[in-house]
């Protein structure tokens, strides 16, 4: 993913509420599934990194997008957002 994408996904992601949230338990299988239907339906998804997480939001990240087969697009602080394009109805168009 070169800068210009990045910084184009980082534009939409910018009124966007989290929909995932990494808790106490840290990455669990549930938050995989749940982050796996987000990421089909939106492609562009922001996630929280909670107080109480052994993670930090970077940790987090990395493990999801692993998971996941997504790409990291920012970490500020306990936020993060990641992309994939949806398999069946491809909704974003990078730069």
């Amino acid at each position: 993913m070169t800068s210009k994408q990045r910084a184009y996904l980082r534009s939409l992601a910018v009124n966007a509420e989290p929909v995932i949230y990494i808790g106490k338990d840290g990455v669990t299988e549930a938050t995989l599934a749940q982050a796996d239907i987000d990421l089909e339906a939106h492609e562009l998804v922001k996630g929280c990194v909670q107080q109480n997480s052994p993670m930090s939001a970077r940790e987090a990240l990395t493990a999801l997008c692993e998971a996941l087969d997504a790409e990291p697009v920012q970490q500020i602080g306990r936020r993060f957002v990641l992309y994939r394009p949806s398999k069946e109805d491809p909704r974003i168009v990078l730069p």
